[in-house]
């Protein structure tokens, strides 16, 4: 009788060990979308040191909370500076065009901004409800190079699979 008490306890503990594990592992798995962080910054190099350390992070560590002494103005100083410099690398920007012409150059342009790493710029293009059967060229251009590119007729979306179709937008 104690040999099957004693087997019951084991194996209810080995149950309880496996559900913990799972529900561990799988809380792993899941992608935080942010983590909210307290900085405390030193003066002098222990700031350079925790303002690199935050450099290497990607922007999913956000919002950021400083703590730091108030004598300490240069680490206030080169903390501001950096969360400006963040701010504006970090920053998504987007360009929504609808086929004026004027509309290529500028959208080259901000494809050349995320080629050279300086702003990941978000690309838009809705194509002209007026164009039911064929792209018109600013679509044909900017169909290979936009983040989403809508058409507003089915049969366009037939002919040019990366596009969008939700029906008329305008």
């Amino acid at each position: 009788m104690n040999f099957l008490l004693w087997l019951v306890a084991v194996g209810g503990l080995a149950a309880l060990l496996a559900l913990r594990l799972w529900v561990v592992l799988r809380l792993r798995r899941k992608k935080l979308q942010s983590v909210k962080m307290l900085v405390v910054a030193g003066s002098g190099g222990h700031t350079t040191e925790i303002l690199r350390l935050l450099g290497s992070l990607s922007k999913g560590y956000n919002p950021r909370h400083y703590v730091l002494a108030d004598t300490d103005k240069m680490s206030a100083t080169k903390i501001n500076l950096f969360e400006e410099k963040r701010a504006e690398r970090d920053s998504e920007s987007w360009v929504l065009c609808n086929g004026p012409g004027t509309c290529v150059p500028i959208c080259v342009s901000a494809l050349l901004l995320g080629i050279l790493g300086i702003k990941k710029v978000i690309i838009v293009y809705v194509e002209s409800i007026c164009r039911v059967e064929t792209l018109s060229l600013s679509g044909k251009i900017l169909y290979h190079f936009s983040d989403y590119f809508f058409v507003q007729w089915p049969a366009l979306k037939e002919k040019y699979p990366k596009s969008v179709y939700c029906g008329r937008i305008v």
